[in-house]
């Protein structure tokens, strides 16, 4: 199977991070779906290809992906209740579309699937229920965490993916992913020098405890669903690398964008606050991008191996040459 001929549906695509770092990489996204319609709308203005909206919780939606014949099904399970940002609740029931999205793998078959959402899923019961689906349905599972940061990201963002292939063992795909992380990570500067303008950045924190300030010379923290100015009285957290009076802002919505990896033409239309969420859920662009090629080598190598494989098998089939061995004496 040539990756030019990977059928590829997006499920809870957001505004089609994973997509685009898909089909940079050479596969055939040919669908998406969400449920959210600021980011469909954003969605909409990007690809070419179609997004539905669409609830992926119904028994509809299978009989649905499974006429547009995926080779490939990739996608997040929305994660709030997950997060490290939200309740970190699995009985909320947004958790329940992580089980939504087993059942559809489990009963479209794609010959691949892949699964993003945050690192505290590992601790969850829903992880461990939807495994238990794909593993009855056939599939051999590779789990990790990635470091964005060392997949070409200039951001320090922890997320999990978990990728299946119909009858393979498991941790089919470890060898290719430990092959490609990078040996140290990216910094902003790294991916977009002084394009900013600014040497520090304010990215608001969860608690004072915490440092705001952020230089371009390290990786970003992880790019989050909300962006607020800097508070008046912001106490100087020891981790800071200057004061707030030196030069420091917030990144701008696009800029934020910029360190999720969208590309500068990537449009961006709606409110300020739906804008800031889209982007901070979004899969940053190279991380898809590099799991993307790490599934096209090893689909390569499989590939070769077979025609290796075929070629033995020919040799010890056919028989040996009836040709007299002096044929071509003088």
């Amino acid at each position: 199977m040539e990756k030019d001929k990977i059928r590829t549906v997006d499920l809870f695509s957001g505004c089609g991070g994973m997509s685009l770092g898909f089909q940079n990489a050479g596969f055939d996204i040919v669908a998406a779906f969400d449920n959210w319609k600021p980011a469909v709308e954003v969605y909409k203005e990007n690809f070419d290809h179609p997004i539905y909206d669409f609830d992926l919780s119904t028994d509809e939606s299978k009989e649905f992906i499974n006429e547009l014949k995926p080779n490939l099904i990739i996608g997040g399970p929305p994660c709030q209740d997950f997060s490290s940002a939200g309740k970190r609740d699995d009985t909320l029931g947004r958790a329940d579309l992580t089980i939504s999205y087993a059942k559809i793998i489990s009963s479209v078959k794609p010959e691949y699937f892949i699964m993003e959402n945050v690192e505290r899923i590992k601790k969850s019961r829903i992880l461990k229920e939807a495994i238990d689906i794909l593993r009855d349905s056939g599939y051999g599972i590779t789990m990790t965490v990635l470091n964005a940061s060392l997949c070409g990201v200039p951001q320090a963002r922890k997320r999990f993916f978990m990728i299946g292939r119909l009858k393979e063992k498991d941790d089919f795909l470890m060898p290719y992913i430990n092959e490609n992380l990078s040996e140290k990570p990216m910094t902003v500067f790294d991916y977009l020098g002084n394009s900013l303008g600014v040497e520090n950045y304010y990215r608001h924190p969860r608690s004072y405890k915490r440092r705001g300030v952020f230089s371009i010379h390290e990786p970003s923290p992880t790019v989050r669903g909300v962006n607020r100015p800097i508070p008046a009285g912001y106490p100087r957290h020891s981790g800071d690398p200057v004061d707030v009076s030196e030069n420091v802002r917030s990144l701008t919505t696009k800029e934020r964008s910029y360190i999720q990896t969208f590309p500068k033409s990537f449009k961006f239309n709606g409110t300020k606050t739906n804008l800031e969420q889209i982007i901070g859920n979004a899969v940053p662009v190279k991380l898809g991008e590099y799991l993307a090629n790490c599934l096209t080598e090893y689909i390569a190598d499989k590939k070769l191996k077979k025609y290796k494989n075929y070629g033995q098998v020919r040799m010890a089939l056919e028989p040996e040459s009836t040709v007299p061995n002096n044929v071509y004496s003088s």
